[in-house]
């Protein structure tokens, strides 16, 4: 039997799963016949117009509409289930610093909540959690130079690797920390299957992106709206950014070589092949892809904004042989031409 068909026996459950990533990943295993849970309380941007588009495709498709703070809603929903993609979060840091407490309960409290209702389950399912590279904070340490376009790293060329220190700088930063951390201990003291993604910048269609998450959706949709956007510090910081296809496409590895990869941390991004600077580069790219020049309006720095973030994704390469596919150039152009044909979804910006 295939690969293809292997999913037909499956039940996923999909945290977050009316989210841009989530969404994603349902209408891909919806695709393969599995049978797809999603679990949102649908209170981020898009998140009903994701589960409009995903109805869609199937009607048929289990929604409960439900809080990962919730361990009722939790233990209920992880009943049966073979795989498990933990996408659920507070996912801005700004919205951090204004209510720590929030996030703390989502991100952590929530995080626990569901290893905890799986360790009680006879039949352990997979879980992939999607954690994030503000686990290794400012790097206030790491030497860095300025170019014309960007600022870069002196000494790792590659990125910033596993091996580099935590430190979870930002509420954010220590409740995505803190559940990072659990995901991984629950593997060795419970023997639950967990794998840890520590994701850069991921973009593509079904991204609701605002001010403070998700700047290259942002952006685009800022300008087909005819709003005018703002560009923090001087244009130049650095990310490593990922197409949402390529880490779907991650995701189904990691699943299909649990063995393998089962208790692992990996950095999760486009690596320093796909890097882009935040407008230094980023705006001529939009300039080309509207036909027009584009004025933005200047601020100053944000506090914890890093010059440069990108992964070093080796380790999840040599693991499951994986490397992404789509091109900034590529992936930005095919964002823009989604929202272009979708104008209608951001009618409130």
């Amino acid at each position: 039997m295939g690969v293809e068909n292997v999913y037909m026996k499956k039940s996923i459950l999909i945290t977050g799963g009316a989210g841009f990533i989530g969404s994603n990943l349902t209408y891909y295993f919806l695709k393969k016949g599995a049978e797809v849970t999603i679990f949102d309380n649908f209170k981020r941007l898009g998140t009903r117009a994701n589960l409009a588009w995903l109805k869609e495709s199937d009607p048929k498709i289990n929604v409960i509409e439900a809080d990962i703070r919730d361990k009722n809603d939790v233990s209920k929903a992880v009943k049966g289930k073979d795989i498990i993609f933990h996408l659920a979060a507070q996912v801005a840091v700004t919205t951090s610093v204004t209510d720590p407490e929030t996030d703390f309960e989502i991100n952590a409290r929530g995080t626990f909540n569901l290893l905890e209702e799986v360790r009680l389950l006879s039949k352990k399912p997979i879980i992939i959690f999607a954690s994030t590279n503000k686990v290794y904070g400012g790097m206030e340490d790491i030497r860095i130079q300025e170019t014309k376009t960007r600022y870069q790293y002196r000494d790792y060329p590659q990125g910033i690797s596993e091996t580099m220190c935590l430190d979870f700088h930002s509420p954010y930063g220590c409740s995505k920390g803190a559940a990072d951390q659990y995901m991984r201990d629950y593997f060795r003291i419970y023997n639950i299957p967990t794998v840890v993604f520590r994701q850069s910048c991921i973009y593509g269609p079904r991204q609701f992106g605002v001010e403070d998450q998700g700047w290259i959706a942002w952006f685009i949709i800022a300008l087909t709206m005819g709003k005018q956007i703002t560009v923090y510090g001087d244009g130049k910081q650095v990310r490593d950014v990922l197409y949402i296809d390529d880490l779907v496409r991650l995701f189904e590895l990691a699943v299909d070589n649990i063995e393998k990869v089962k208790g692992e941390i990996v950095n999760v991004g486009g690596g320093y092949k796909n890097t882009l600077a935040v407008w230094t580069e980023f705006g001529p790219l939009l300039e080309k892809l509207f036909d027009r020049s584009i004025e933005v309006k200047w601020a100053d720095w944000r506090p914890g904004d890093q010059k440069v973030y990108v992964s070093n994704i080796s380790k999840v390469e040599k693991m499951l042989g994986w490397s992404p596919q789509i091109s900034v150039q590529k992936g930005v152009a095919m964002l823009y031409n989604w929202i272009q044909d979708n104008k209608n979804l951001f009618s409130h910006i």
